[in-house]
């Protein structure tokens, strides 16, 4: 039979263009679109790196900020205190007027640091929010190719941050 004696001719004429189709193959995504898509991931990594990065450091910056919070509300209160008592050891109607007077001052200068120290822990908390929805966004992206909204982001960070 003819068509059996030329199968070995076909046969290596189709491994030769076989051969030579993976070679192109080889060469175009291997040589020429790999190293882009390698630049690619990185320049990704790295700016979700600094993304967290910055995250921590809003975060600090925040428990910081608190943290100078509370120790000045220390003060204020161990000075409101300490106000009071020396009114009440001189005891008089004049004197306890003016400590009231102190302490309505005192208080609303706790209240207004009060009020400053509540936004800047809400402005921070934001931005870490947003900045951990971008990351995670990304990161579900990258390791399970999930594309995840930014509302559900958002609300998965914010659920984990009130735990």
């Amino acid at each position: 039979m003819p068509q059996i004696e030329q199968l070995p001719f076909i046969f290596s004429s189709q491994l030769f263009w076989l051969a030579i189709v993976f070679g192109i193959i080889f060469f175009g995504i291997g040589r020429g679109m790999l190293p882009k898509i390698q630049s690619t991931v990185e320049a990704r990594e790295q700016k979700i790196a600094e993304d967290l990065e910055r995250a921590k450091s809003a975060r600090a910056e925040a428990e910081e900020t608190e943290a100078a919070w509370r120790a000045r509300m220390d003060a204020a209160r161990a000075e409101a205190a300490k106000l009071a008592q020396d009114a009440r050891q001189e005891s008089s109607r004049d004197t306890e007027a003016q400590v009231r007077g102190a302490a309505d001052k005192i208080s609303l200068r706790v209240e207004a640091a009060a009020k400053q120290i509540r936004e800047a822990v809400t402005s921070a908390r934001k931005e870490i929010e947003t900045v951990a929805a971008d990351a995670t966004q990304d990161m579900v992206a990258r390791l399970t190719g999930i594309t995840v909204n930014e509302k559900e982001a958002a609300a998965a960070v914010k659920a984990e941050l009130n735990v």
